[in-house]
């Protein structure tokens, strides 16, 4: 009973699929979604904004969120991908990939 399961790794010298960074840009992509598809949490009239109902001004303050959220993931994702390539270039001992 000492066994451990299989656990699928990355091939040797490549970079794991799932990191840290790449679950930082799922949660930014996925909680507008979440925040969205939970109606009841801003089906409401009050708490009213310049005489805007909280149903409408919530929604419009996700835009701006989602639009930050979106941004941060792309930024992450291009600074992954220039550190994977770089790594690889380094790896192959300065050849391009």
């Amino acid at each position: 009973m000492s066994e451990t399961p299989d656990v699928p790794r990355a091939p040797e010298g490549k970079p794991p699929v799932v990191t840290p960074v790449r679950v930082v840009i799922a949660l930014c992509l996925i909680a507008p979604f979440v925040a969205m598809l939970w109606v009841g949490s801003y089906a409401k009239v009050d708490p009213t904004f310049i005489g805007i109902p909280f149903f409408y001004w919530y929604q419009m303050l996700w835009v701006l969120i989602s639009t930050a959220l979106t941004m941060t993931a792309f930024t992450l994702w291009n600074r992954e991908q220039r550190a994977r390539k770089a790594a690889r270039t380094s790896q192959n001992g300065g050849a391009s990939a």
